[in-house]
C-alpha cells in the first residue's frame, strides 16, 4: 500500500487522533498570563510588553512542534509543518493573539491554539500531507492601538504598505512603521509582504461565535458562509456652544442633539434594510461631546459609525441612505457636518469547497453544525483577497465577546479542532 493511500485511510478511520481539550486549555491559559489587566479581563494590545511576550510564547510552542518559523515586515508569524511536496502552495490556518481592552481569553487565540493542536495531531498520527500546513499569527486583528483592524492580513493582501504604515499612528504619535522597526522587524522588506493569488492553496480559520447563534441552535460548530465587512466613518458635528439656561429651545444649534438624531436615523434605516442573508448592522460606538459641561449646550460632537453587511452593494446602498439623512438633519438643525471614511471593506464569501470539507469532517466525526454568517470581521476577510478561505465557529457562552465574561468550553474548541484538522489535511493532501 502506498503512503498516500495509507494516510487517506488513517484520516478517515476512527483511529485518527482526537484533539486534547487539556492541551488547548493549557495553551490558552498560558497565553492569558500575558495580560496588562489581570484584575479585569484580558488586555493585550499590539506590540506592548504583554503582546510581545505572547508572541514569544507562541513561537516556543511552534518550536516544540518542530515547525519552521519566520516573521515578515508586518509582524505576521508563520509556523510551517512541512509537507512531502513543499514546493506546492501551502494551506494556512490561524488567527490573532491581540485583544481589545478588557476582553476575554478566547477571541482570536482559540484559532491560533487550534491550529497548533491540529498540527500536533498530524505529528502524533505520523501524517504528512503533500502540501505544507502553516499556522499563522496575524498582526493586530483588533483596531485597538492604531485605529485600523487586520493590520497583518491587510498587509498580506497588499492593502497596507510601508507608506501607510508610516501614516498610521497611535494615540502617542508613534507610527506603526517606527514601532515595527524598533522591535527589529525587517521594515525595509515591506514590499515583500503581499501574497500573490495562487501562492496559498487555502486558508481556514477557527474562531469563537460572537452572536450566540450556535448556543441558541444547540449546535457545536458553525460553518461560515460569508464574512460581513465594515465601512467605518468618523463624523464631526459643529453647532453653537452657548448657555444652557440662557438659550431658548428655539434658538439652539445643539451639536449633540443633532448627533443623537443622526444616531437614531442610522438605527431606523438599518432596521428597515434587508441585506444579503437578512443581515445588516450599524453601530455608533464612540461619542465625544465638547465641551462636556452640565450647563453648556455642546458646540461640537464627534462620533463613529460602523456599517456592516454580507453584501457590498447592499452595504453601499445603506450607507448612502444614512449619509444622505445625516446631511438633511444637519441642514434642518443648522449645524455643519464633516466626515472621514477609514475603510470600506468588501464582504468575503467562504469558498464552497472548503465549506464542503468542513461539513464532511463534521459529519464524519458526528459533531453537530449549522451554516451561518459572520457579522464580525476577521483576518480571513483580507486573506480572501489572495486565497480561498473558510471559517469554522465554536460556541461562545451567551454570544458574549470582547468582554471579561467571554467564555468558550475547551471541549468545544477541541471538537472544532477535530473538524479543522481533518479539513486541513484534506486540503493539504490535494
Amino acid at each position: 500500500m502506498n503512503l498516500a493511500l495509507e494516510q487517506e485511510e488513517a484520516v478517515s478511520a476512527d483511529s485518527f487522533p482526537k484533539a486534547s481539550a487539556a492541551n488547548i486549555e493549557r495553551m490558552l491559559r498560558n497565553l492569558n498570563h500575558f495580560n496588562s489587566t489581570p484584575e479585569f479581563g484580558t488586555t493585550r494590545v499590539l506590540f506592548t510588553e504583554p503582546e510581545v511576550a505572547a508572541r514569544e510564547y507562541i513561537k516556543r510552542e511552534m518550536k516544540q512542534l518542530g515547525l519552521k518559523i519566520r516573521e515578515d515586515a508586518a509582524g505576521n508569524i508563520f509556523g510551517t509543518y512541512e509537507g512531502t511536496e513543499p514546493v506546492l502552495a501551502p494551506v494556512w490556518t490561524g488567527s490573532h493573539i491581540d485583544t481589545v481592552l478588557n476582553a476575554g481569553m478566547f477571541d482570536g487565540m482559540s484559532g491560533v491554539v487550534a491550529g497548533l493542536e491540529a498540527v500536533r495531531l498530524f505529528e502524533e498520527a505520523g501524517l504528512r500531507p503533500r502540501r505544507s500546513v502553516v499556522v499563522v499569527v496575524y498582526t493586530s486583528e483588533e483596531p485597538t492601538r492604531f485605529g485600523l483592524g487586520c493590520l497583518g492580513s491587510r498587509a498580506l493582501a497588499g492593502k497596507l504598505g510601508a507608506a501607510e504604515a508610516k501614516e498610521l499612528k497611535d494615540k502617542d504619535g508613534n507610527s506603526l512603521y517606527d514601532v515595527l522597526k524598533s522591535l527589529g522587524f525587517p521594515v525595509e522588506h515591506f514590499d515583500e509582504v503581499p501574497v500573490r493569488r495562487g501562492d496559498v492553496k487555502a486558508a481556514v480559520e477557527l474562531h469563537i461565535d460572537q452572536t450566540g447563534e450556535l448556543e441558541r441552535a444547540d449546535k457545536t460548530l458553525g460553518v461560515v458562509k460569508t464574512i460581513c465587512a465594515p465601512s467605518v466613518y468618523d463624523f464631526k458635528v459643529t453647532g453653537r456652544q452657548s448657555h444652557a439656561g440662557g438659550t431658548s429651545m428655539a434658538r439652539r444649534r445643539d451639536a449633540f442633539m443633532a448627533s443623537a438624531e443622526m444616531a437614531l436615523a442610522a438605527e431606523r434605516l438599518t432596521k428597515e434594510s434587508l441585506g444579503k442573508d437578512d443581515y445588516a448592522t450599524a453601530t455608533i460606538g464612540r461619542v465625544n461631546v465638547i465641551p462636556g459641561a452640565v450647563n453648556v449646550i455642546p458646540g461640537e460632537a464627534d462620533f463613529s459609525l460602523d456599517v456592516r453587511d454580507a453584501s457590498f452593494e447592499h452595504k453601499k446602498e445603506l450607507t448612502q441612505k444614512i449619509l444622505a439623512e445625516f446631511e438633511e438633519i444637519a441642514k434642518k438643525r443648522e449645524v455643519t457636518l464633516d466626515s472621514k471614511m477609514y475603510n470600506d471593506d468588501h464582504p468575503m464569501p467562504c469558498q464552497d469547497d472548503i465549506q464542503k470539507k468542513l461539513v464532511e469532517a463534521a459529519e464524519e466525526t458526528g459533531i453537530s453544525y449549522i451554516k451561518t454568517i459572520s457579522g464580525a470581521f476577521h483576518d480571513s476577510m483580507l486573506v480572501g483577497e489572495f486565497a480561498p478561505v473558510g471559517m469554522l465557529f465554536v460556541p461562545s457562552r451567551d454570544g458574549i465577546s470582547h468582554s471579561p465574561q467571554e467564555w468558550t468550553d475547551f471541549a468545544d474548541i477541541a471538537a472544532g479542532t477535530d473538524v479543522l484538522a481533518r479539513a486541513l489535511f484534506a486540503l493539504a493532501d490535494e
